[in-house]
């Protein structure tokens, strides 16, 4: 009980400390804006520099998708159309977001909590405040700004590629043809399933980078802790974007 009280009592510090942190990085909003040369280069490693990634992972997501879908409706009553009805809701909805929010929180995450870190452990931090420089706007704000506007062109991209991907993979392995496949689609097409998409990619954006400056700010003990947080921005962001992802679905679902 003692054991299990201290876990608790350890999340809840941690979380006051990631609040604290970003208030604090909101605060030096006027002061990011002059550094607008970082909030481009940031979104051009972030977003521009993901996109291969992104698309690999896409491509598979709704190759997969489309195939186990047909597989499951092969034996039904069911038209060719609902392959399409069924699958691209799915993509928009979920894996075109979700899939390269897991994918960037392994590769901006820990980009940037390895490279936070290693600034931390070697004092050039602490060189940039000696320089009258925030720190907070300079390093953090730039990039969880860059994140939070580039994910949801990232989504955007990864919802076409896996879409078309999956249609092209359907009609390629004979389950239906790439008209059914854009007929179900179009039937059953809602407006707000994109928007949701996006909506939880801008979420993930922000949680991806903001936990990865967290933990590199944070980061203490030299080469091991850089190590150590690297780690810890990878799993602490995958497990927000899982817990984001469900709080999202309960508010506008």
């Amino acid at each position: 009980m003692n054991l299990l009280t201290g876990k608790l009592t350890d999340i809840i510090q941690k979380l006051g400390q990631y609040a604290i942190f970003m208030i604090r990085a909101f605060s030096t909003t006027r002061e990011a804006l002059a550094h607008k040369k970082a909030v481009w280069f940031q979104m051009v490693q972030i977003g521009v520099e993901s996109l291969p990634v992104v698309f690999l992972a896409s491509c598979f997501a709704g190759v997969v998708t489309t195939l186990q879908t047909a597989y499951q409706l092969k034996n039904t009553i069911l038209s060719e159309e609902a392959v399409g009805a069924v699958v691209v809701p799915t993509l928009m909805l979920e894996m075109a977001a979700l899939i390269p929010g897991l994918v960037l929180a392994s590769r901006v995450g820990a980009s940037i909590a390895a490279e936070l870190g290693t600034m931390k452990v070697t004092e050039q931090i602490d060189a940039i405040e000696a320089m009258g420089l925030n720190s907070v706007a300079y390093l953090v704000l730039p990039r969880v700004i860059a994140g939070t506007v580039m994910f949801p062109s990232i989504y955007v991209a990864s919802a076409l590629v896996s879409i078309l991907a999956g249609g092209f993979a359907g009609e390629w392995l004979g389950y239906l043809s790439m008209e059914s496949y854009v007929l179900g689609a179009r039937t059953y097409f809602l407006p707000f399933d994109p928007f949701y998409g996006m909506t939880k990619s801008m979420a993930f954006g922000f949680l991806i980078t903001s936990v990865a400056c967290w933990k590199g700010f944070n980061t203490k003990g030299g080469a091991q802790g850089v190590g150590i947080a690297t780690t810890q921005a990878v799993v602490v962001s995958c497990v927000s974007i899982l817990i984001a992802d469900y709080i999202l679905a309960e508010l506008l679902l």
